[in-house]
């Protein structure tokens, strides 16, 4: 810390992670280094089967590339630094570093919004507008919302960062989580925070509205579609095309509105930050299991390339 006016000036915080539990620290470290390694795994493959299979080139498979990469930036944000922590007994973060920690776990969160509603308006017209599919999602349109919902979610989140640690932070500086979220930052802040807290809700309703109104609006109109299929298996197949993007929605919101969308008077940091282990970490690990089992394409792919490679291994 460093002296400033009358007050002490913080410039770095202490992140408590989980000292709580200090007889578990093997376990954390092993259980969590797991977690992150499997997350890096399953989406750099599936990155890779995507670029490596041609019958994977299409808009549906683009978007969830794009998905894969956001989220190894999404625990790549958090996860070294936690695992760094558990095993030393250094446990402060630098202010610059604390804020460019929250800057790109904001960024890649807002942006996953955006990427899932325009993963949603591709099924969209995948099933209700099949003879106009490749007119509607064009590469060029595909690369524009890409672009998007990067520049709209890091933006939002550069704007953000920008409001919370302009606040005076006068101590104390220790962080009661494993990273530099923020609910754990703000209740820290000797300064007024009702208009970062106005502008967070703001961002968190037109990020939310947005994408909530183009999943909403999309799967109103492919339930409607698929209902009107006459035939049961045509039916089957077409709800099976979007199960594994409804499960992927389904538990990132609901993790996101639990902890972000609450009443203040019901947060616990204790408890959440424990919940917190499940949205930045283990959903970025679920999201290519999510999306490879179900998805007959994708199961395919797998096996070609397994029978490549073992083909070449007998030839070697």
């Amino acid at each position: 810390m460093a002296g400033g006016r009358n007050d002490t000036i913080v410039t770095k915080f202490i992140l408590l992670g989980f000292s709580d539990h200090p007889q578990m620290k093997v376990f954390l470290f092993v259980l969590f280094l797991g977690i992150y390694l499997l997350t890096l795994a399953w989406n750099l493959s599936l990155i890779a089967l995507i670029r490596m299979d041609s019958h994977l080139h299409t808009p549906m498979y683009f978007f969830l590339s794009n998905l894969s990469f956001l989220d190894i930036g999404y625990v790549s944000s958090t996860a070294p630094k936690m695992l760094s922590d558990i095993i030393t007994e250094q446990k402060s973060i630098s202010f610059v570093g604390c804020a460019t920690q929250y800057f790109f776990f904001c960024g890649a969160g807002l942006t996953e919004c955006y990427l899932l509603a325009a993963m949603a308006y591709d099924r969209y017209a995948a099933i209700c507008n099949p003879l106009l599919y490749t007119a509607l999602i064009s590469h060029t349109l595909c690369l524009k919302m890409v672009a998007g919902a990067y520049v709209g979610g890091f933006l939002s989140s550069l704007i953000e960062t920008y409001l919370l640690y302009r606040h005076d932070f006068c101590g104390p500086n220790t962080i009661n989580h494993f990273f530099c979220d923020l609910r754990p930052i703000l209740v820290l802040s000797c300064s007024d925070t009702f208009i970062i807290q106005v502008v967070i809700f703001l961002v968190a309703v037109v990020v939310g509205v947005v994408s909530a109104l183009v999943l909403l609006l999309s799967y109103g109109y492919i339930v409607a579609t698929v209902l009107n299929i006459s035939s049961a298996k045509g039916r089957s197949k077409a709800f099976s095309t979007c199960t594994c993007h409804l499960t992927a929605v389904t538990l990132f919101y609901g993790s996101g509105l639990f902890m972000y969308m609450r009443p203040s008077s019901s947060y616990s940091l204790d408890r959440d930050k424990v919940v917190s282990v499940f949205y930045a970490l283990v959903i970025p690990m679920l999201n290519p299991i999510i999306y490879s089992l179900r998805n007959e394409e994708i199961k395919r792919a797998m096996r070609k390339v397994m029978e490549r490679d073992y083909v070449l291994s007998l030839g070697c």
